[in-house]
């Protein structure tokens, strides 16, 4: 993926990592729509980086998904990068089956979410010269946080149908790239002074780095988060999920 002059899609810009990511990539000379719910959020950021471009998205709702492809491929022909960034993580005990609706609201944002949003852009970017899809995961996706299974099982599902995604487009000049944050400073679940997080401008500088190190990365992952990403394969796996059983929800 090339980090200047493209025209990028950031849904779930409004806060934590999808705004963060949005401001590097604008200031990287890319034209960016940050996409979210809140109109007034959405404002501001308009207001305080002049050239960043917004518009109302709820990940949930199909008809708004559809309704931002058919306004943005008219104000923004040229669109040629989607970021699927939007996501909600609560806690759940699983003993209680009014955690039943927890789940399916995850479900509903975290997954079917990504999957209807690049359905509506795929064929678009199919056209485009040089695209690229960007899904955003999390460690959690190789090794579950136990307080937040669904979060942890739609990351795990999202991981997957990407590599599919990958294959369905390896003829096209559309790269997917696979996004895996581990645990960042930021207001999802409360974890923005969470001592055991990754500052989010740590977060931010060591993922810019690696997008502009690896072009044809599949795969983005900073260092913090491999010890999840590789626990199977190291055989750590075991003693990374006894060890995520006994963090606070």
């Amino acid at each position: 993926m090339q980090l200047t002059g493209k025209t990028i899609l950031m849904a779930g810009g409004t806060s934590g990592i999808g705004r963060g990511l949005a401001l590097r990539l604008h200031a990287a000379g890319n034209r960016v729509i940050v996409a979210g719910r809140r109109e007034e959020i959405l404002q501001r950021i308009a207001t305080d980086h002049p050239g960043i471009d917004t518009a109302v998205l709820d990940i949930a709702d199909p008809d708004s998904i559809s309704s931002l492809r058919d306004a943005l491929l008219v104000s923004h022909p040229d669109l040629d990068v989607v970021v699927a960034m939007a996501g909600i993580m609560e806690p759940e005990d699983l003993r209680d089956p009014s955690s039943l609706a927890t789940a399916e609201r995850t479900v509903t944002t975290n997954l079917l979410g990504p999957l209807r949003l690049v359905s509506a852009f795929v064929q678009h970017l199919e056209s485009r010269e040089d695209a690229a899809i960007i899904t955003v995961t999390s460690g959690l996706a190789y090794v579950p946080l136990p307080v937040a299974p669904t979060y942890s099982a739609t990351k795990a599902a999202l991981h997957s149908w990407t590599d599919s995604l990958r294959v369905h487009l390896g003829d096209t000049a559309v790269q997917v790239i696979e996004l895996a944050p581990p645990l960042v400073r930021t207001t999802l679940m409360g974890n923005q002074d969470n001592e055991h997080g990754m500052p989010l401008e740590e977060f931010l500088d060591e993922t810019m780095a690696l997008l502009a190190a690896g072009p044809e990365a599949r795969q983005i992952l900073v260092e913090r988060v491999k010890y999840l990403r590789f626990a199977e394969a190291t055989g750590q796996y075991d003693a990374v999920l006894d060890h995520q059983s006994m963090l606070p929800g």
